[in-house]
């Protein structure tokens, strides 16, 4: 076999370019392990807490006194002598004490009597009486009358059969109205029944109540004094009857 002398020196140069065309391998990139963050609950020791809402204090204003400086007593009547009163009677209707009662029965339609009391004379004072109604309907009508004069000058403090009350001026035959019909639930809208009918005069300030609930006032200089008495009415051609009786009269003070 024929060896080629110069073969040796074809194998070196080979190896030599081979491994000048290797690269070294290209070293990785060290990873550095990014640390995995606890997540720690925090802690509020002290929280805040919500604040109630304050609740408003209401202050609550004294009811003033619609019927203040009553003093002593004047009258206490129960209604036991005829002496103070002036009675009457006639064929349709009849005043009378009796029982321990003032009656007054009307059956004449459409007419009105009434009785007063011959003393004291009164000026500044507070009047109370109970009234009961055995008979009445719709606006017939019952109550008192104050600061009387000789004349019949009076207030009229009307309540109706139906639940309403009014006041009227009378004077020389002729009636004003001072205070239109009133509906109050004070007012007992049926027969029989009672009620405490009240008046508070002082100077030209005039109070009505019944059953203890202010109904209204009025301020008039006409009348600044008389007596007290009482009254009914017929609105229609059916009889009214009405008993009276405790009344207490009692002065009012400056």
């Amino acid at each position: 076999m024929r060896i080629f002398p110069w073969l040796p020196l074809v194998l070196l140069l080979v190896l030599l370019l081979a491994a000048c065309d290797i690269q070294p391998p290209t070293p990785l990139p060290t990873l550095t392990p990014t640390p995995i963050s606890t997540a720690t609950a925090t802690i509020d020791w002290f929280p805040v807490t919500n604040t109630p809402t304050p609740v408003p204090t209401f202050t609550r204003t004294p009811t003033p006194d619609l019927r203040p400086n009553v003093g002593a007593v004047v009258v206490e009547d129960d209604f036991s002598s005829e002496e103070e009163w002036v009675l009457t009677s006639a064929e349709d209707y009849n005043i009378a004490i009796a029982n321990g009662h003032l009656t007054m029965v009307l059956s004449r339609p459409e007419w009105f009597i009434f009785t007063t009391r011959t003393e004291p004379l009164l000026d500044d004072f507070y009047a109370e009486i109970t009234a009961s109604p055995n008979l009445c309907s719709g606006e017939d009508e019952y109550g008192l009358i104050v600061r009387t004069s000789p004349a019949s000058v009076h207030y009229r403090f009307a309540v109706s059969c139906d639940g309403r009350a009014k006041v009227t001026r009378v004077s020389h035959n002729s009636a004003r109205v001072i205070i239109p019909w009133t509906r109050n639930p004070a007012i007992p809208a049926l027969a029989p029944s009672s009620s405490r009918l009240a008046v508070w005069a002082n100077g030209q300030d005039i109070r009505f109540f019944v059953n203890g609930e202010y109904l209204f006032s009025i301020v008039d200089t006409v009348l600044l004094e008389g007596t007290i008495g009482a009254f009914v009415r017929t609105s229609g051609d059916t009889p009214v009857s009405v008993n009276y009786s405790d009344l207490g009269i009692r002065r009012v003070t400056p």
